[in-house]
Parts: C-alpha cells; sequence; structure tokens
C-alpha cells in the first residue's frame, strides 16, 4: 500500500512539472536551415484586401530544425498577420512530420505584417458553413506553403551543419518602437496606430516598451549557420496598398541577410501587441526605409557585440506548458456580429469564434521554451502586451530571455489585467481573453523560465 502511494506521487509530481526535454549523452549538435516563398499570386486575398501584386521583396518562411538533442526542435517564422487555430495545428504537424519530430517541439509564429495572408482553417470552416464569403480565409495557397515546407525540411535536414557554439548578442533600437495606448487618469485617451499623423499625439512620450533587439546565433566554429533576431514593434509602416510585402523587419532582415550572407537570417516579433512605431510614423511611405534603416542598425550592433560559447547537447532543453486561456463571455454573441459587420471586422475576428469552439471542448495553447546555454527563447500565442516579454526577462536576469509572440493567432490581444480597466481598442473587442489571463501567462513564463 505504500509503495503504490509512493508510485502515485511520483507519476503526480511528473504531471505537474512542466514538460522538460534534454539531449542524450555523444549525440552531435546540427542545425538545418529552411526558406520558402510565403508570396501569394496577385488575385488571391491578403488578410484585408485582395492582392493586386507583389513587391520587391516577398513574403518568405524561414526556420531552423535543431537536431543531436533529444528528438528534432523546429523554430519557424512566416511573414504573415497570423496563423490561427487548425491552421496553426497544421502548420506544426506538417514541420512536425517533415522533421521527423512531434508537434509539441515545434514553434510556429508570424511576424505580422498587414500587407500579408492569414490562415485560419478553422475560420475557413466556419464562415463557409454559415453562408458567407471566406475572403482573406480561403485556404488553397496556406495549403501549398504547407506542402512546400513539407518538402523543404527534409533536403535542409540532409545538409544539416554542426554547431559549436552559439552567440549572443543585444543593442538598444532607436526611434522605432513606443508604446500606442497613451493612459491619463487610468483611462485610454489616444492611440498612436502604426502610422500617427496627429502631430501632438506623436510628440508624447516613447512610453514603456523594450528597447533592446536580441541576437542569438548558431556557429559552426567560426562561420555562422544562423542568426535569430528578436525585437518588439507592430511591423507596418503602411499597409491597405494590395501589395503584399514583409514591411520593416523584412526589408531590415534583408540588410542583414546582405552583410552576414552564408547564415539564415531569421526575425520574430517579440510581445509587440501594445506596440507601434508610431512616434516616429506620420505615415509617409519614405519611412519604410528609415525605420527598417535603424532596426537594421541596431541589429548591426547586437551582432558586433556578439559574445561566442562553447555548447554541446547536453546544454539544450525543451520545455512546454499548456495553459487554457480564459475567453470573454461576448465571444457567445459574435456570431451574430459577424453576419453583420465589414468584411475588416470579420478579418479580425473569426478566429475568435472558432478558439471559442475549441475551449468548449477543452482545448489548450501550448507555450514552449528553447534553452541552450545561457539563452532561453520564449515562446507565446497571440498579440502580447510588452509587459509580458519585460516579465519573462525579469524572471530570469541572470539568463539571455528573448521572447516570440504571435505564435497561435486566435487569442487577439492578450493585454494586462490592469489594461482591460483602462479601455482602449486592443483590449475591447480586439481582444478574446479576460483580465485573469495576466496571472495565468505569467504563471506559465514562470515555469518555463524555472531554474
Amino acid at each position: 500500500m505504500k509503495m503504490t502511494i509512493r508510485l502515485y506521487c511520483i507519476i503526480l509530481v511528473a504531471a505537474l512539472l512542466p514538460d522538460i526535454s534534454k539531449a542524450a549523452t555523444g549525440d552531435t549538435l546540427k542545425v538545418s536551415c529552411f526558406d520558402v516563398d510565403a508570396t501569394p499570386p496577385p488575385g488571391t486575398w491578403l488578410v484585408y484586401d485582395k492582392m493586386i501584386n507583389s513587391w520587391d521583396q516577398g513574403l518568405r518562411a524561414k526556420g531552423i530544425v535543431l537536431t543531436g538533442a533529444g528528438k528534432p526542435i523546429v523554430l519557424c517564422v512566416v511573414d504573415w498577420i497570423g496563423i490561427a487555430n487548425e491552421g496553426y495545428d497544421q502548420f506544426c504537424e506538417a514541420l512536425a512530420e517533415a522533421a521527423g519530430t512531434t508537434p509539441d517541439r515545434v514553434a510556429l509564429h508570424a511576424l505580422h505584417q498587414h500587407d500579408a495572408p492569414v490562415c485560419d482553417f478553422g475560420a475557413e470552416r466556419w464562415l463557409k458553413k454559415e453562408g458567407m464569403d471566406p475572403l482573406g480565409f480561403e485556404g488553397t495557397f496556406a495549403r501549398e506553403v504547407i506542402r512546400r515546407l513539407r518538402e523543404a525540411v527534409p533536403v535542409a535536414m540532409k545538409q544539416a551543419k554542426p554547431v559549436t557554439h552559439i552567440g549572443l548578442g543585444k543593442a538598444e533600437v532607436f526611434k522605432v518602437a513606443s508604446n500606442r495606448r497613451i493612459v491619463s487618469d487610468g483611462k485610454v485617451i489616444a492611440s498612436r496606430t502604426s502610422a500617427t499623423r496627429d502631430s501632438a499625439v506623436r510628440s508624447r512620450p516613447e512610453g514603456l516598451i523594450d528597447p533592446i533587439v536580441s541576437l542569438i546565433s548558431f556557429w559552426n566554429n567560426e562561420k555562422p549557420v544562423a542568426v535569430l533576431s528578436y525585437y518588439a514593434t507592430h511591423p507596418q509602416s503602411y499597409y491597405r496598398t494590395g501589395v503584399a510585402n514583409p514591411d520593416i523587419p523584412g526589408v531590415a532582415r534583408f540588410f542583414r541577410q546582405l552583410a552576414v550572407p552564408d547564415a539564415l537570417h531569421l526575425h520574430f516579433n517579440g510581445a509587440g501587441g501594445n506596440i507601434t512605431a508610431g512616434k516616429y510614423n506620420d505615415g509617409a511611405h519614405e519611412n519604410r526605409l528609415i525605420l527598417a534603416e535603424r532596426l537594421a542598425d541596431g541589429m548591426q550592433r547586437a551582432w558586433k557585440q556578439t559574445v561566442k560559447t562553447k555548447i554541446s547537447p547536453n546544454d539544450v532543453t525543451w520545455r512546454t506548458v499548456p495553459v487554457a486561456l480564459p475567453p470573454k463571455e461576448s465571444l457567445n454573441t459574435l456570431g451574430e456580429l459577424l453576419h453583420k459587420e465589414t468584411s475588416t471586422f470579420v478579418a479580425n475576428n473569426a478566429s475568435k469564434i472558432v478558439w471559442l469552439e475549441r475551449v468548449k471542448k477543452g482545448r489548450t495553447i501550448s507555450l514552449s521554451s528553447l534553452g541552450i546555454g545561457k539563452a532561453r527563447m520564449v515562446h507565446l500565442p497571440g498579440e502580447c502586451f510588452i509587459e509580458y516579454q519585460l516579465a519573462a526577462k525579469a524572471v530570469r536576469p541572470d539568463l539571455f530571455v528573448t521572447v516570440a509572440a504571435y505564435g497561435d493567432y486566435a487569442p487577439g490581444y492578450i493585454g494586462t489585467a490592469d489594461a482591460y480597466a483602462e479601455g482602449g481598442y486592443e483590449t475591447g473587442q480586439a481582444s478574446a481573453v479576460k483580465p485573469e489571463v495576466e496571472k495565468i501567462l505569467i504563471n506559465a513564463i514562470k515555469k518555463l523560465l524555472a531554474k
């Protein structure tokens, strides 16, 4: 009887701990890089508009596969506004199958550009069932990109390169990010959108941001193989043009790819839900280059300050924590609004009603963290506020913590508890979750970063 109780306790404790995977001794750590075109053809829908043409720079789906540390780990980032619900599931399943791993070891993110597609096969299904035009949720091209990734990942893995060192570097980015929410006496009184034409609103202080761009690089001795950059802000300079383009981060990433041509460059948007370039952008089209150059300048300085450290498979960990985010009661009547509102409203909200269906069936969203040496890469869903990124860094000031948000896009904006009381666009209809979300997410982040 005592042995049975002891065994039960061991099983219970194991179930409550975050999933932690560590390398097997003697393996060789390797990284494979893949990069496929994610630009839809003219005539198909971007998230808000029919696509007229593509820009000089197309949209990409870039990623790495890390092998030699247990089952392969996949990180992938796509130049789309968001990937949600069943769309997110199918992307992760395809990447996992192609890499010979499981979906829980895949971190998939969008960069959130607005002249770009959206993907949610659940929303596509729901809209068709309701007799509505799926518009940007029509999933033919998204399925094509999944097919391309299925083909590209195994090819990349045949060219895997050893990883002997990891490089860590960071630097401040000047005059790009600003907090979009102008709060007075506990209430939002103005908002700095991506392009803010009101000079009085632009003149307000930057507000709470994370000014740091962080770089994590993988090295084969003296040769860089892949460079991952992290910076938190909405990526738009201007949009609704009908011309697919990767906007500010895509241009900055391209500059860095030219400067360090033999390494694949991936950029991740941090917890930038309440961050835009609005203080420094009045919507003039020339500002795209100016803002991209400022971000690229920060990336360059972070690269110059990079410090390399030897690593082995035993320095790699992977943790996951499933979370049940609390849905707003107002989602129960969202279906009626979707039938009445504009196509833009449908684009911004159809995923939320599908997510509510999933929540009612007990579906959770998994947060994850990849640890390599002193680095910890935290992966979050939705449009998390910057406070979550700053909280993650504060949990482990002894480590090099980076945050990528815009994982499963379904919950929309994820504010802090106080932000919901303050009002504003982000925590209104644009958010599918209740203020209780803050405690749930912070606790999950602490588990991911626990010693």
